[in-house]
């Protein structure tokens, strides 16, 4: 998995940029049935999800990292609904392609950011806030630890008499 030293280098937050510079074609050349109230909960919450992501990356801690994701991503859900409602409207019509692309962010922005946040409840780091030379070297000490656990068990599995069931398979030779 990639390491990203800034947030705009993000590919979820680089989704999320492009779904408000499409969202801000469609705000400047809606017609005016759009009520300016729908246009304002539009715009903020498409601004909530990068505005979000960008302050969770910042943040330090996993924990809080993750909070903001999932702020982001009800965010991305939020612009998934009002897009659709919009979509229902008859004069929207015209609109219908640039619509059906903002959806297909949203829902790729909602997607990602689900997939960030699973990939990091499974993770053992706290985040950088925690990370000191100590515990950089406790997380080296323990991935080094699983890795020699894992060479003995292959190890002793090779021990076992020929069909054991703990013994790995041999590749058929061609």
């Amino acid at each position: 998995m990639p390491t990203y030293k800034r947030f705009a280098d993000l590919p979820v937050w680089q989704s999320a940029a492009q779904l408000f510079e499409r969202c801000d074609e469609l705000l400047t050349t809606a017609p005016r049935e759009l009520r300016s109230s729908v246009r304002d909960q539009l715009e903020r919450a498409v601004l909530s999800i990068s505005n979000n992501i960008a302050e969770g990356f910042g943040r330090g801690t996993t924990s809080e990292l993750l909070a903001f994701i999932y702020i982001a991503r009800g965010s991305a859900d939020e612009v998934t609904s009002m897009l659709l409602l919009l979509a229902r409207r008859p004069w929207i019509a015209n609109y219908k392609s640039q619509i059906t692309n903002m959806l297909e962010l949203a829902e790729s922005c909602s997607r990602q950011l689900r997939a960030w946040a699973d990939a990091l409840q499974n993770s053992p780091i706290a985040g950088q806030r925690h990370l000191n030379q100590k515990s950089r070297t406790g997380y080296q000490r323990q991935q080094s630890r699983e890795e020699g656990a894992s060479k003995f068990q292959s190890m002793l599995a090779q021990t076992l008499p020929p069909g054991h069931p703990a013994r790995p398979r041999e590749a058929p030779n061609p």
